[in-house]
């Protein structure tokens, strides 16, 4: 039941893309010390993926000549990338017996299914423990829907997405990601395009608590139209440059309870959005990364010229490394920089601590606004219990083999905001503004297929608070 349990919470408040898991494979077979010439490249199993996605992934190219122990090395990190495609439930790679100082290689691969209609059942509020102690766990705050995920479409790691969600908030959206459009398999396109609509906005914050506005008829309604450009040009970095359209729309109703909400108190906002952003990412798995880095450099200009309805720019850069101990203990750090302008934008482009993945636990209620905000994270953790069960009952082969892996851990998080200067000046929002935060406590991860995590966490944070915390998601 807690593996059904940790992978339908997965299902129900993930992101749009589909699950993954870290696997054990076999580790790459090597002789003595001897150089061999690589032959055939042989993949079996792949019953739809092409193989071009799988060799695109591989240092190792037919024709290369290397020393046996290095060949295994390498041939490890080619199958930690091709798992982190996140088209295959396992990966595994042997150099088979040499003939005459040459020798081929054999990719077995196991296949994930790849279209999933999944129910949408997510909460209007940030986490969990928002919607149950701020909310009263109020049902009337929860979306309910589908999601329909065409991953790995015509073989090629294409991905689609359609949504359609009714409830607290109203959306239609579909997605499609082409990973290259080109020979040389470094340029990718993606499109997006949603609508959305809410009779029930957060329309300012008092005490670090958003506060909603409740009406039977709609008072925001959101649309937006997204086309981005990706240029990979190496195995571990990624260039990605998006543009977006955005045109929104509020009530009389709204604008009267907060005049701040858009720009120059305007019921219309439309506004073009350009970012950039740059990625490293040596993580050795995806799902629940133990190894390795990883990098982000986010650069957004909200507001081009075109329209006058906003004017925002703003910087974030993430780095995170991760180190294995020994012993099956862990050491993570995550540190993250925000900067932007202008010093008072509008109520709903405001960010801080608390929006999206970026807070300090033990703060999981607050929304810790801020024009400029700094954040670091450590976590060290014990695996204590990991086991791969087969469920042979089940009907679909993909959904079989079921790991499992439990992970002790304790954590110690920091994080600074500089308050707004209208939040200043009207004396709003300082309690934790402009202060050094920290939170701490101890907690344990259930981590197994499809990248479902269930993070059970108990925090307590500089205000002399503790609670219990319960997420979906993997912390960083």
């Amino acid at each position: 039941m807690l593996v059904v349990l940790i992978s339908l919470c997965s299902l129900f408040t993930g992101s749009g893309l589909p699950l993954n898991h870290s696997v054990h494979a076999d580790s790459v077979s090597s002789d003595t010390i001897r150089y061999y010439q690589v032959g055939k490249i042989i993949i079996v199993g792949n019953k739809k993926t092409k193989n071009p996605i799988i060799l695109r992934e591989m240092t190792v190219k037919t024709g290369d000549v290397y020393e046996s122990k290095e060949l295994a090395i390498i041939l490890e990190g080619d199958r930690k990338k091709i798992m982190n495609t996140r088209l295959f439930n396992s990966v595994k790679i042997t150099v088979m017996p040499p003939f005459q100082s040459r020798t081929d290689i054999l990719i077995e691969i196991s296949e994930r299914w790849y279209t999933f209609p999944v129910p949408i059942f997510s909460l209007a509020d940030r986490n969990f423990n928002d919607w149950i102690q701020n909310q009263g766990g109020d049902l009337s705050r929860v979306s309910y829907g589908l999601k329909l995920y065409q991953n790995n479409t015509r073989g090629r790691n294409e991905r689609l997405r359609l949504d359609a969600q009714f409830g607290f908030t109203k959306r239609f959206a579909i997605a499609y990601q082409m990973p290259y459009v080109d020979k040389s398999q470094r340029h990718g396109l993606n499109f997006a395009a949603q609508y959305a609509d809410n009779k029930n906005v957060a329309y300012r914050t008092v005490n670090h608590v958003a506060q909603f506005l409740d009406s039977e008829d709609v008072l925001r309604t959101r649309r937006l139209i997204n086309i981005g450009y990706t240029f990979r040009n190496s195995f571990f970095t990624r260039h990605n440059v998006d543009i977006t359209y955005n045109n929104n729309d509020i009530s009389d109703t709204l604008l009267i309870s907060n005049p701040s909400y858009h720009s120059d108190s305007s019921l219309k906002q439309q506004y073009f959005s350009i970012s950039y952003q740059f990625v490293i990412d040596r993580r050795d798995l995806f799902a629940y990364p133990l190894n390795g880095h990883f990098f982000q450099a986010t650069l957004r200009k909200d507001g081009l010229g075109i329209y006058k309805d906003l004017d925002k720019t703003e910087l974030v850069v993430k780095y995170i490394h991760y180190s294995p101990l020994g012993k099956d203990y862990y050491l993570s750090n995550y540190s993250a920089a925000y900067i932007s302008a202008p010093e008072n934008p509008p109520y709903s482009s405001l960010s801080g601590l608390g929006y999206r993945s970026d807070y300090i636990r033990g703060y999981e209620l607050y929304l810790i606004e801020g024009q400029h905000l700094l954040l670091n994270r450590t976590t060290f953790k014990k695996k204590i219990f990991s086991t791969d069960l087969y469920a042979g009952f089940i009907p679909v082969e993909q959904f079989r083999r079921i790991p499992i892996a439990i992970y002790l851990k304790t954590y110690f998080d920091m994080g600074y905001a500089r308050n707004y200067e209208f939040y200043e000046t009207e004396g709003l929002n300082t309690r934790l503004s402009n202060k050094y935060l920290f939170g701490t406590g101890l907690g344990i991860d259930f981590v197994t297929f499809y990248d479902a995590v269930l993070r059970l966490e108990y925090s307590f944070n500089a205000e002399k608070e503790g609670g219990f915390f319960l997420n979906f998601k993997k912390e960083f």
